[in-house]
């Protein structure tokens, strides 16, 4: 009995030709002709043709033991082969961009995938305040040459920081390009909210310089290292360390 309706006809396959290209909003389509990437471990969901896989961790010993300290990172897998291969994170959207030779600093919970000519480290953002939280904050630097995707809950907003200063909730931040200039920001909301529990809002990343910061409609990423520093340290925790001081 043949299978009536539109449903094989409405998510047939795309026929984009880039190297990265989107399925959907939540899938992304890699032609692997164009040479190896690394995706995020088991982000893979589907493939056409003979793809190979490689755990490659956290990217060798250095940045296994700079993630284990600082808890960014991710697990990468080194993908290559011949055909197309689809990836998906929990059915977060997806975001492609194309690094020509420039920088980006990426929270590691957001990383999905990324050209194999693309360098990748844990580096620390150099932030004043930063050293007070829980021994500093950490993203995923990604430089160089290549595509990249990235996962955000919910469509993002990119935000121009030349045009004025921006302020963003740690756990809303997913990238800034280079020359974007961070820093930590406390805002207490005074000592009556503070009493009273606070607002939720007390630890912000000011950012500044030319560039742009890209900010999830979400909260909910727990991941990555500077959202996990601001969670370790909390509210009672950095207004320790700043009476303390």
């Amino acid at each position: 009995m043949p299978i009536i309706g539109s449903l094989f006809e409405e998510y047939t396959e795309t026929t984009g030709q880039d190297p990265f290209t989107h399925q959907n909003k939540k899938l992304l389509k890699v032609h692997m002709g164009f040479g190896p990437i690394f995706a995020k471990l088991g982000s893979m969901v589907a493939y056409q043709g003979d793809v190979r896989f490689q755990n490659t961790g956290s990217g060798g010993l250095n940045k296994m033991l700079k993630s284990k300290l600082t808890g960014e990172g991710v697990n990468m897998m080194q993908c290559e082969g011949t055909g197309e291969l689809f990836l998906a994170d929990m059915a977060s959207e997806i975001q492609v961009f194309y690094l020509d030779n420039d920088t980006v600093s990426v929270n590691g919970a957001n990383v999905l995938a990324f050209s194999a000519s693309i360098e990748w480290d844990i580096k620390r953002v150099n932030a004043g305040k930063a050293s007070m939280m829980a021994g500093g904050m950490f993203n995923v630097e990604l430089r160089g040459t290549g595509y990249v995707a990235v996962t955000t809950k919910g469509d993002p907003v990119a935000l121009d920081v030349s045009g004025s200063p921006t302020f963003a909730d740690a756990q809303a931040v997913v990238l800034w390009t280079s020359g974007v200039s961070m820093d930590i920001r406390v805002d207490t909301g005074g000592l009556k909210s503070m009493l009273r529990g606070g607002t939720g809002e007390l630890i912000q990343m000011a950012f500044g310089g030319q560039g742009y910061v890209l900010v999830q409609p979400a909260e909910s990423v727990v991941e990555g290292g500077h959202q996990k520093q601001q969670q370790q340290s909390g509210a009672g925790g950095l207004m320790g360390n700043l009476m303390g001081g």
